[in-house]
Formats: C-alpha cells, structure tokens, sequence
C-alpha cells in the first residue's frame, strides 16, 4: 500500500478527500491520487500535480493552504465537499497530526 500514515491516520489523497469508502473506487475502478501518480479515474488532477511538482505528500504540508485551486475543488457546489472546505480541514488535520509525530 502506497498511502502514507500520520500518526493513525491514513493519508489516502492529496487533497484531502477520503478516497477510503467513496463511490468512484469501486464504480469508475479509480485507482487514487496517490496510487496512480495524480491520474484518478476522471484523468490529471490539477491538484496531485501540484503536490508532486512541490514534493509534497498532500496540500496541507503547502505554506500556500488553501490555494485557489484547493479552495476551488472543495468549495465547488456542484462536486464539492460537504460541509464545504472539508478537505481543507482534512489536509489541515494531517499536517497537524505529521508536526505532533516529530
């Protein structure tokens, strides 16, 4: 398994959706951000791309967090997040758990 783990949590994206449970893994057989080096099932996401331009695991490890373009995927109200700006908080929740496990 590719995902690397934050002090029990699982960081299973890059930005900061779950990709444990969703409804695309089974039903368009995604593969994950992570796993398939930022081309989930629906192509390139803008978003892996920028983590793995920086070197970053995932967004919340970003000092520009949130982007624009974060801040456009998960505030967008059609394919957003619910609440909005859970991934955010998400990528947030990781850097946090990463900084208390040094």
């Amino acid at each position: 398994m590719m995902n690397d783990s934050v002090s029990g949590s699982v960081v299973d994206s890059r930005c900061g959706l779950h990709c444990t449970g969703c409804e695309y893994k089974d039903s368009c057989n995604c593969g994950g951000c992570i796993e398939t080096n930022g081309k989930p099932f629906h192509g390139e996401c803008p978003v892996a791309v920028c983590c793995q331009e920086k070197g970053l695991t995932h967004c919340g490890e970003c000092p520009d967090i949130p982007c624009e373009l974060l801040t456009q995927y998960s505030c967008d109200a059609e394919h957003g997040d619910t609440p909005p700006g859970a991934r955010i908080e998400q990528c947030r929740q990781w850097k946090m758990e990463q900084d208390a496990g040094h």
